[in-house]
Parts: C-alpha cells; structure tokens; sequence
C-alpha cells in the first residue's frame, strides 16, 4: 500500500468502524454494554475457544446460578464443572474458581480496575485483560484476537504471519496506534464486531464492507490470502475405549487427574490404545487390568465407533457396556454409583455423546 494511502486510511479507520457501529452493527449480546466487571470477566472466560453462538446459554445459566464472585467462589467444584460441561477447555472452568476465590477472599469481592492487575488473574492473558479493562472501566488497552488478527493484515496489506513472536507485537502495536482513546470500550467492541459479522474467514462482505475503498486485501485481490499463518497444526490422534462396567445397577467410574485432556472431569474406565483395536483385544486387556474377573462377565454391547475432534488432537474410540458376575478390586480413585446418578458427575462431550445415544443408561 503506497505511504500516502497507508496515512490516510490509518486516520479514517477509527472514524470509519464506530460509524459503521453506530448505523449498521445490529449485532446483540447480552454482555454488549455491560460495565459490571465481573459479567464482563465470566463472558470473556466462556468465549475463550468458544463461538458466541455456542457461548450465550452457558453466560446466561453462570449469571444466573452465580449472579456475584461470592457466590461462585462459595460454590462446589463439582457444581461449577457442571454448568461448564459441553464448554471444553476445563482449564478455562479451573481459573474461573481460583480466581473467584480470589477476588472474593483476598480482595474482598473487589475486582480489579487496572489493566496490569487484572492481567494477573488466572486464565486471563492481555486480550482478555484489555478487554475487561476497557469494557468495564474504558481504559485505553486495544484488544487483538483473530478478528483484529484478520482486519488488520487484510486492510493494510500485512504479510506478516500473525502466529509469529513478530507478528503478534506488530499487530499489537497497530491495534493501540488505531485505538480510540477517547471511547476505547465502544471502539474494542466494533472491532471485534466488525471481524465477525463483515470481515469473515470466508465469504466476508467485501462488497458492502465500508472500509472496501482502503482495504489493501480488496483492492488488490488477495482477501483469501490474508491473513498469513507460519505454524501448521499437527494433530494428534488417540483411540479410547472405554468400559462401562456395571454391577447390581452400579456403574463403576474415576475422576481424570494429571496434565492431560479433560481434567477434573469423570470417565469409565479407559483403555487407550495408538490405533483402533478389536473387541477382544480390549476385552484382553480389562482382563489383564484386574478390571474384568475372568469368565465372570458378559459383553451387553459394543458401541459404533465415536469421534471428537479437539484443537490439536483427534480423539476416536467405542465404549463397551459389560455386565459383571463378581465385583472386581479397583482402584481407590473409582467410584461405584448407581446408574441413575450418572447426571449428577461432569462427563467430556465425547462419553455425554456416547450416553445421550445409548437410552439403556
């Protein structure tokens, strides 16, 4: 983009996108607006890794169980998670209670009014604090997310991949450069509007877009080749099974710890395996585990082949519901419940797809 179009643009682009809010953005959420701290904060939690689509009924059901900090750091783990389940990302759900506790116990339920403070938070990185910061308090720190990422580098014809170390500093510093100063909360919120309602991944509306006359990306045909991305992600594929060993109307289940996927949240008992496996295999294996008494169970039902796909993983597998003669010796760490109980514990979506399909459990 010649220098002279790179100023002018850099001057009307502010002008341009709280315009466009004022007269065209028609885009609605119940946090839009909000200058409670604390909503703003459990929204942007939710909306980390989440579409907003996705996100709204967990905002409203987490308003309305936990309408202050005290009350959800009052609350058990166990009711917390299942209000979070379906959400993934459980780590998000882990910093949303420790730093409840927090503010509500170190900080007397006073939240953090200063970008650096509430940068400190768990779980909140500087998207997330400028956000909150200038949302709920109109301080000037410009938020960059993968909306801003895509507006930038399409408008002004930036090459550099925005998952780079340089990248990501440019495009920071280009986002505080164009921040409205005077209205940074209302100017955070068009921005990122603008990236999800007219500047989409696909099929954006260049044609109607009020920014096409600038746009480097449009006027020079390369809208589908920005922004630019260096890293490919390599995903990872594992095979669960998993074994729903039932006993006089008893299920026996575990709670996942270590640093793995899903933490915090309960399984049965799984075996996992670097590629798909035959039911004997797996029955094998349950055997060898101590988990199966041998010649003392029976197979009820091998499940069809389930899949869910995660940022960097793939994980594949089947679940098999056996029906035991004699109670085997597990580990401390499994509970037997009784199968009428299995909504009462926070499943991943993988094993609650698998539950919502099978009507016998």
């Amino acid at each position: 983009m010649p220098k002279s179009d790179y100023s002018l643009i850099r001057k009307a682009f502010p002008g341009l996108l709280l315009k466009w809010d004022k007269t065209q953005n028609t885009r609605q959420m119940p946090w839009k607006g909000e200058k409670d701290p604390y909503k703003i904060w459990v929204s942007e939690i939710i909306l980390q890794q989440t579409r907003v689509a996705q996100g709204l009924d967990y905002y409203n059901k987490f308003i309305d169980a936990f309408p202050n900090v005290h009350k959800l750091a009052k609350a058990s783990e166990a009711k917390v998670f299942k209000l979070w389940e379906g959400l993934g990302y459980y780590s998000r759900c882990r910093n949303l209670i420790a730093s409840a506790k927090y503010i509500s116990r170190e900080l007397k339920g006073r939240f953090p009014d200063n970008y650096e403070a509430i940068k400190q938070l768990k779980g909140v990185g500087p998207y997330t604090a400028a956000a909150i910061a200038s949302f709920a308090y109109n301080l000037p720190h410009a938020v960059v997310d993968g909306n801003v990422f895509r507006l930038l580098s399409r408008v002004f014809g930036i090459n550099k991949p925005v998952d780079s170390t340089n990248g990501k500093k440019y495009f920071t510093q280009l986002a505080q450069e164009l921040l409205d100063k005077q209205y940074p909360g209302k100017y955070n919120q068009a921005i990122m509007d603008f990236g999800a309602e007219v500047c989409k991944p696909a099929a954006p509306l260049c044609s109607s877009c009020v920014l096409n006359r600038h746009c480097s990306a449009f006027l020079n045909k390369k809208v589908n080749e920005l922004p630019v991305k260096e890293k490919k992600i390599v995903v990872k594929k594992r095979c669960f099974y998993y074994l729903l060993l039932e006993y006089k109307n008893t299920i026996a289940i575990r709670k996942r710890i270590g640093k793995d996927i899903w933490h915090s949240l309960y399984e049965f008992l799984l075996i996992e395996t670097k590629r798909l496996a035959t039911e004997r295999n797996i029955l094998q294996q349950g055997e060898k585990n101590n988990w199966l008494p041998k010649d003392k169970y029976e197979v009820i039902s091998t499940s069809p082949v389930f899949t869910q796909p995660l940022s960097h993983q793939l994980i594949t597998g089947r679940f098999l519901k056996i029906r035991l003669k004699k109670k085997p010796s597990l580990q401390k760490s499994c509970l037997w419940i009784d199968s009428n109980e299995l909504r009462r514990y926070s499943f991943p979506a993988f094993i609650n797809t698998y539950l919502k399909q099978d009507s016998a459990v």
